[in-house]
């Protein structure tokens, strides 16, 4: 079920309702539950999308060329370092590279990864909205899904067949560690350079878009208590 609909479709029942039947406490309550849910939902989709005369949005696809680099680093400083290449060189076999490659992907720290996630969004304009929510704290739910399906994604890269065989192709050059590392280096920038905004987009999207729903859920939930509690002060 989609959250953020239905949060909304909520919200939007409950202020046409009050304000047919004139409840004036009801309808305080739906307006500001209505307001704190298309606001929040308004924030959920301007990560993704670009949103005309909104300056700041689409902040994922805008700063895709720097989930590259990090990836890139990633791989190259904890991934192919020296000592796992060496290693290659000893058991380049065709079947056996996915086998040897997905305990190492599983041991791999990946939280520079969401760091650089949250770091974005945070130095973004986005990150003055997303203060209000509870600031990086709000986030803090998508760590563990982030970095489960980031892994899942560099296993699913690695144990393909085409993959294997250009890993192992260069594993077989003769000037040994150096020109090899240089080589899986151009491998994974021809694989990231396959990346576009829109793809990496849809990553991430997939990623952490659900639990960011819980955001509008409760955009919704708090405005509807601060309406309550405005309509019961006689604030309204």
């Amino acid at each position: 079920m989609n959250k953020s609909l239905a949060t909304n479709l909520i919200a939007l029942v409950v202020t046409i309702t009050a304000y047919l039947m004139d409840y004036d406490t009801l309808l305080t309550v739906g307006v500001f539950a209505l307001s704190g849910a298309i606001t929040n939902w308004l924030a959920v989709h301007m990560l993704f999308e670009k949103v005309p005369g909104l300056y700041g949005s689409g902040v994922i696809p805008t700063h895709f060329e720097a989930f590259k680099l990090n990836i890139r680093k990633l791989m190259m400083a904890q991934f192919f370092n020296d000592e796992n290449i060496d290693r290659f060189l000893t058991k380049s076999q065709p079947n056996y590279i996915g086998q040897y490659l997905a305990p190492v992907i599983q041991k791999l720290d990946l939280t520079p990864a969401y760091d650089t996630l949250v770091k974005t969004i945070m130095e973004s304009s986005f990150g003055s909205m997303l203060a209000m929510l509870g600031g990086q704290e709000a986030l803090v739910p998508l760590k563990e899904p982030f970095i489960e399906n980031m892994r899942t994604a560099i296993i699913d890269i690695s144990s393909t067949e085409s993959f294997s065989q250009l890993l192992i192709e260069e594993l077989e050059q003769p000037d040994m560690i150096n020109d090899i590392r240089h080589n899986i280096e151009e491998i994974v920038d021809k694989r990231l350079d396959e990346l576009t905004p829109q793809l990496v987009k849809i990553i991430i999207q997939d990623m952490i878009r659900q639990h960011l729903g819980w955001l509008v859920i409760w955009g919704g939930l708090f405005g509807g208590l601060i309406g309550l509690i405005s309509a019961l002060l006689g604030l309204l």
